[in-house]
């Protein structure tokens, strides 16, 4: 059973996710069809980093599975046999 402080950090990850994706729902689907004087435009960041930023996110992310992957295979190898 989860304790009272896991229950607080799993909702914080969530909301935390719904904050993020509702930001970047409205930058990438809505802003766009918004009129670029806006006053709205300025709590954004330009639609350049709408690819950069989840490309270097997807790449951090391989990075971070490889090498877990890669300490969990180098701990669990067997010593050869003579």
């Amino acid at each position: 059973m989860a304790t009272g402080a896991d229950r607080a950090v799993g909702m914080s990850l969530v909301g935390f996710s719904l904050l993020l994706f509702t930001y970047y729902t409205i930058w990438v689907i809505i802003l766009p069809f918004v009129d670029s004087d806006h006053v709205v435009h300025q709590y954004f960041l330009p639609r350049e980093y709408s690819v950069i930023l989840p490309g270097i996110a997807a790449l951090i992310l391989l990075l971070c599975v490889g090498t877990f992957i890669g300490v969990v295979t180098w701990k669990n190898r067997r010593p050869k046999v003579d």
